[in-house]
């Protein structure tokens, strides 16, 4: 089931809010961003309601955001939109929604991290953070986080389309460090809590760095290395070495190259959502193609180190 842009409008919202949370409902309401599942509207100074529009699993992914992130926010060490309110689906909107704290600053992918020491050292203290081993229970991921040798015909799928459209001047290089992070030793320790889904439109930066991740919707638990890859993608060049060194407990050599496989993946579809928004494609947004160019320069280029 989706909702349609002209489903969601103000009015729906403080009908909505004077339902089922009246002491919020005069509150001022404006559009934040349309997500890849949800738009997010700003209410008031503080909080926040999202609303699931464009895909059918947004509504599972609210829920699972709702039970598990009040109780792992509060040892996170950047802001997260933490849940306050899940809103039961009503005749005026036939989907859950959720009421969370507004997290201030400016989406990665249009204002990216420029300040490297201090971004490497935030994404690291947050991952440090989050990556605890996760209670028996804890969601699996939906389409992601399984052996990266799985997603080989992922991989030949999105290099090949990438390269048609003339995104990827050495695909041989793409494919050597995805390779060679497939035939790195999986994962033996506990299934640790992971974000999931950290693209820089997921993370918001103020003065240069990391500030605030958003977006818990894919949190599920499994190998370190998914949620490490983001460092290739969300940190400016010469910072993967500095969040390497600060992550705790420090990752073994073969966590790191699965982390560069998984990269691979993700900058290939972020790549081609880039192209997609630069042609006024369908789900296209420009502002992913250049953290998604620049990711896949500095993993090829870090062939020489494997």
């Amino acid at each position: 089931m989706t909702t349609t842009e002209a489903d969601i409008t103000e009015d729906v919202i403080r009908d909505l809010l004077r339902e089922q949370r009246p002491d919020l409902a005069d509150r001022p309401l404006r559009l934040g961003a349309r997500g890849w599942d949800n738009q997010v509207w700003r209410l008031g100074d503080d909080l926040a309601v999202r609303l699931p529009w464009a895909t059918g699993a947004a509504d599972d992914l609210l829920r699972k955001e709702h039970t598990w992130l009040p109780a792992l926010a509060p040892h996170l060490p950047l802001l997260t939109p933490v849940p306050q309110y899940l809103g039961e689906p009503s005749e005026r909107f036939p989907r859950p929604w959720l009421v969370t704290t507004w997290v201030p600053g400016e989406p990665a992918d249009r204002a990216p991290a420029t300040r490297a020491a201090a971004a490497a050292v935030a994404l690291a203290a947050f991952l440090t953070a989050l990556h605890r081993p996760a209670p028996e229970g804890a969601p699996a991921g939906r389409d992601r986080g399984g052996p990266l040798a799985d997603t080989a015909e992922h991989l030949a799928r999105g290099l090949a389309r990438a390269t048609d459209l003339g995104l990827i001047p050495d695909p041989d290089a793409v494919r050597a460090v995805w390779e060679d992070a497939a035939a790195a030793p999986g994962w033996a320790g506990p299934d640790v809590w992971l974000h999931g889904d950290l693209h820089p439109a997921n993370v918001v930066t103020t003065d240069g760095t990391i500030s605030g991740v958003i977006d818990f919707g894919d949190l599920f638990a499994g190998d370190p290395a998914f949620d490490l890859a983001a460092a290739w993608i969300l940190l400016p060049d010469g910072a993967v070495d500095l969040f390497h060194d600060a992550y705790r407990p420090s990752a073994d050599a073969a966590t790191l190259r699965r982390a560069r496989g998984w990269a691979v993946l993700r900058a290939l579809v972020c790549l081609q959502i880039g192209d997609a928004g630069v042609h006024g494609r369908p789900g296209g947004k420009a502002t992913w193609g250049p953290p998604a160019r620049a990711s896949l320069r500095r993993l090829t280029a870090s062939l020489h180190q494997l």
